[in-house]
């Protein structure tokens, strides 16, 4: 790894939905590196006036080795105290608000740190579906246009970061792994390690995020996973708890996805989705 003299912040931008809690916890298998999830959850740790879900680790809860002995008082570079306090020079964050993402990058710069930007996209039927399922009360309509306007500013994001930047297709990411992890390795300034593509056997703690993915790790990485802090919602149980625990490439969409919200999306949303559109 090229030498800082402070951290390197690796951010992942895009819409939610798109796999970024897969991509970081494959780049947080590495040796020197550590995912701590979506980073703006570090805001709440220990406040109690906030959801237990979104103030404590995913996956162990309030006994978390790690974010039980955090705190962070807001001033301090987010992702340098995180690096003292894990041992690991490389921090992970899959925070996609693009001014979390421009405080970090500038913050992490300042102290001599290195920023590096990944922008993960998704064919975004993949995404509203996902979304669908998970909010079902909610307008398709405003999901999938969500979903434009989040690709869109994730992209003017992308086009004015200054650092090393990579895009990724989760999609890619799916099905020609190795390869993915690779070329991120060498943007990051890694080499690249085999034992990346076995994310479920590292130790994961990981704030916010999505619970199916991190239900896969807990499941490995817990003595007894009904102690476990995450847990899946009806609409995913079955998915999961079938699920092989290895790298799988997620088309739900194909099935679930009804004709009147495909012709809806491809009303809305066909020219957005041309970069993304995955035929595979």
């Amino acid at each position: 790894m090229s030498k800082t003299t402070g951290p390197v912040s690796v951010m992942i931008c895009g819409a939610g939905h798109s796999g970024s809690t897969l991509l970081g916890m494959i780049l947080g298998s590495h040796s020197r590196t550590f995912y701590m999830g979506e980073g703006g959850k570090a805001r709440y740790l220990g406040d109690t006036r906030k959801p237990l879900r979104k103030r404590v680790c995913k996956i162990c809860g309030e006994a978390c080795p790690v974010w039980s002995g955090f705190e962070w008082d807001g001033e301090r570079p987010l992702h340098a105290a995180v690096a003292d306090h894990v041992g690991k020079p490389v921090i992970i964050d899959s925070t996609k608000d693009e001014a979390w993402i421009r405080a970090r990058a500038a913050e992490t710069v300042a102290v001599g740190g290195r920023a590096v930007l990944i922008l993960l996209g998704r064919d975004g039927r993949a995404v509203v579906n996902s979304r669908i399922r998970k909010y079902p009360d909610r307008d398709p309509e405003g999901q999938i246009r969500d979903w434009v306007d989040k690709m869109a500013s994730s992209e003017a994001l992308f086009a004015a970061f200054e650092g090393p930047k990579i895009r990724v297709r989760y999609e890619d990411l799916a099905t020609s792994t190795e390869a993915v992890a690779r070329a991120l390795c060498a943007v990051v300034g890694l080499d690249f390690e085999p034992g990346m593509l076995r994310f479920s056997e590292t130790e994961q703690h990981v704030l916010g995020g999505n619970s199916g993915t991190q239900f896969i790790v807990a499941r490995e990485q817990m003595k007894d996973p009904d102690e476990a802090f995450v847990s899946l919602s009806d609409r995913t149980r079955d998915y999961y708890e079938n699920h092989s625990g290895d790298i799988e490439l997620d088309l739900r969409w194909r099935e679930e996805m009804s004709p009147a919200h495909l012709a809806l999306f491809e009303d809305l949303a066909a020219s957005a989705n041309a970069a993304f559109k995955w035929e595979g």
